[in-house]
């Protein structure tokens, strides 16, 4: 798996993994959102911990507003590189544009620790 980039910042394959664990963990334990209409919902109310986004979404106008709503309510996100990989992740039989997690569940170490390194590429880049 390569680096994921969004123009903005790129997510190493590792963190790209953590990301899919921590939406498996919070989709048994926790709560997510799935889909962009519920993910942006969720950024604009502030309940989002941590957004995901698909990396291969098209046209890529549907997903574009999600990172800038982020940033605004200082909520991480991360993309991921496919749809099919995002949904599978979600517990979806078919792809998922973007997932936000409500809550984590069992994986909050694992967020608190996501939460770390997203920030520092972002500012590395």
């Amino acid at each position: 798996m390569k680096p994921m980039s969004n123009g903005k910042f790129e997510v190493p394959a590792e963190l790209v993994e953590k990301v899919l664990q921590i939406i498996e963990k919070a989709r048994t334990t926790g709560k997510i959102k799935k889909g962009t209409n519920e993910t942006t919902k969720a950024i604009e109310r502030g309940k989002a911990k941590l957004v995901a986004i698909a990396n291969d979404v098209d046209p890529k106008e549907v997903v574009m507003h999600l990172p800038i709503l982020a940033d605004e309510k200082s909520i991480v996100y991360a993309f991921v590189p496919t749809k099919k990989e995002l949904g599978a992740a979600a517990g979806l039989g078919v792809g998922c544009s973007s997932v936000a997690v409500m809550d984590v569940g069992d994986g909050k170490a694992a967020l608190n620790d996501l939460t770390k390194k997203l920030a520092a590429l972002k500012k590395a880049d």
